[in-house]
């Protein structure tokens, strides 16, 4: 039964899922559930398209709802539980042989999701333009169901931990107990490595496991106990409540957390391009020719297509090709660090909005001398480049946040990949909030991007200044993944602790935290 908990939650959400497509599918079909129909370009005055509401909307809002649930809670689950497999730090060819191991995995998997993008964005798209929206969410949920088939499917063959609670109990656990011991001399690190050694005995777990990050120090007081406290020393730590004393593996699960936040921060502006990409690029298509021959255009939607195309050619060879290279030159198991990976991709994609900018200036230009229009496929460098740094950005990431994170955070800490999707895009809304009331001001006229004319619009001084954001955030970027590494280097794997937990004659107990 333990083996089948995280697959059982991930089949449930899988089938929340499941159902908005369902939903989407039904609704779509049947008339009585959807407005009536209406020319969507020709609704501007009187012949305006009536609006769903009621029941109507809220079929639909359910439905994108349990598609958004389903979606966010199953594919961290999901990468995660697959990482699983996979023993990390122990047998099958030692730890180097384990990170290429899991590397390949992570690699595999965003090749998947690279698959499934493309495929949505073209096979799907065409299936919805011939046979309508309802057969598409229906390919989409048919597609679903044989997914959550196969994870089933599985169950006898997984490697699975069991649930430990909630991750955010432990993480207010420890900053309440903090507090409460706030006016307490920070504790030594041999101090803490005595704690841990007597904690990891009595819960029969390995203390080297247990990594002391000496940063956050004041953390370090909610492992030991109170000042006059029943028995006084750390060996006898285990008398106060669980709000009052912590585990300091639950201490070093909150510093690894709040130590990966600028890492995480960092990944933040380059989802906001690639908002850009989904939303003002393809607007930028929309404004040049789209004819491919005669008789065939390309839909601009269809170009988010292009960097999923290239990557499905590009992440086998980086596995097959870049890393066995790289790993002659630098001796590191995956060629190049998670960290200097993410470094890469954050680096490239300033490039992406250099292209976006420079294609932008040429198309306006084109316009202006007669009226001239740009071929489209002037704007596929862009989508090229974004495509390639987020091989490096993403997968990056994902494999950073993963071995980084201490037992039961891995999920959690996967799931914050996908958290700064969301904060690009919001940023992205903001900040085309905020060039226009600032450049409107400066300017006086209606801002940059304040119109629905790219001819009119300043859209390639803001994809300019899109690229300054991005090398700064490269720059910013470098300054704290030194600053984690670092952190990392310095910190202590607790072994070796004498066994009565005394502390070294140079290691006391100091106030300065």
């Amino acid at each position: 039964m333990r083996q089948q908990i995280l697959t059982f939650s991930s089949a449930i959400f899988g089938f929340d899922f499941l159902q908005g497509f369902i939903l989407l599918a039904v609704q779509a079909h049947l008339p009585q559930l959807r407005p009536p129909p209406c020319d969507m370009m020709a609704a501007a005055g009187a012949a305006a398209c009536e609006e769903a509401g009621g029941v109507k909307a809220g079929i639909f809002f359910a439905a994108l709802y349990l598609v958004a649930v389903g979606s966010g809670c199953l594919k961290p689950n999901i990468i995660a539980h697959g990482a699983d497999q996979f023993q990390r730090g122990g047998g099958g060819g030692g730890a180097g042989g384990d990170a290429r191991r899991l590397s390949t995995y992570f690699n595999a998997a965003y090749f998947s999701f690279c698959v499934g993008e493309l495929v949505a964005l073209t096979v799907l798209v065409w299936v919805q333009t011939r046979s309508g929206m309802d057969v598409g969410f229906g390919v989409s949920a048919a597609a679903m169901a044989a997914g959550l088939v196969s994870l089933v499917a599985g169950v006898p063959f997984y490697r699975n931990k069991p649930p430990q609670g909630s991750i955010f109990t432990p993480i207010a656990k420890v900053f309440v107990a903090a507090a409460t011991k706030r006016k307490q001399v920070c504790p030594s690190t041999a101090t803490v490595q005595a704690i841990a050694s007597v904690t990891a005995h009595e819960m029969s777990v390995n203390p080297t496991n247990i990594r002391h990050i000496n940063k956050f120090r004041f953390l370090d007081k909610a492992c030991v106990k109170a000042r006059g406290g029943p028995g006084g020393g750390a060996s006898a730590a285990g008398k106060e409540g669980p709000w009052r004393l912590c585990t300091p593996a639950e201490v070093e699960q909150v510093k690894v957390l709040l130590c990966v936040v600028p890492i995480f921060a960092c990944t933040i502006v380059f989802n906001t391009i690639l908002a850009q990409l989904q939303t003002f690029s393809v607007q930028q298509g929309s404004a040049m020719d789209t004819r491919l021959a005669a008789s065939f255009h390309v839909p601009p939607a269809s170009l988010q297509a292009i960097p999923y195309a290239m990557l499905v050619a590009l992440v086998p060879a980086y596995e097959a090709a870049f890393v066995p290279a790289v790993r002659r030159l630098t001796g590191v198991a995956t060629g190049i660090t998670p960290l200097q990976r993410i470094g890469v991709g954050l680096f490239a994609v300033t490039f992406s909005m250099v292209a976006a900018a420079l294609v932008e200036a040429r198309r306006r230009h084109a316009a202006a001398d007669g009226g001239r229009l740009l071929s489209i496929f002037w704007i596929a460098p862009q989508f090229l480049v974004f495509g390639l740094s987020e091989m490096f950005t993403a997968v990056g990431l994902i494999e950073f946040f993963y071995k980084q994170s201490l037992a039961g955070m891995q999920a959690f800490l996967t799931s914050m990949n996908y958290c700064s999707y969301s904060f690009g895009f919001y940023l992205s809304s903001v900040l085309v909030s905020l060039v226009n009331r600032v450049t409107s001001t400066a300017g006086g006229g209606g801002g940059w991007l304040a119109n629905n004319d790219l001819n009119k619009d300043r859209l390639d001084l803001f994809y300019w200044l899109l690229a300054g954001l991005s090398i700064l955030n490269f720059f910013n970027y470098l300054f704290w993944a030194r600053w984690y590494s670092k952190s990392v280097e310095t910190a202590v794997q607790v072994a070796g602790v004498r066994g009565g937990g005394e502390q070294d004659e140079q290691q006391k107990d100091t106030p300065e935290c």
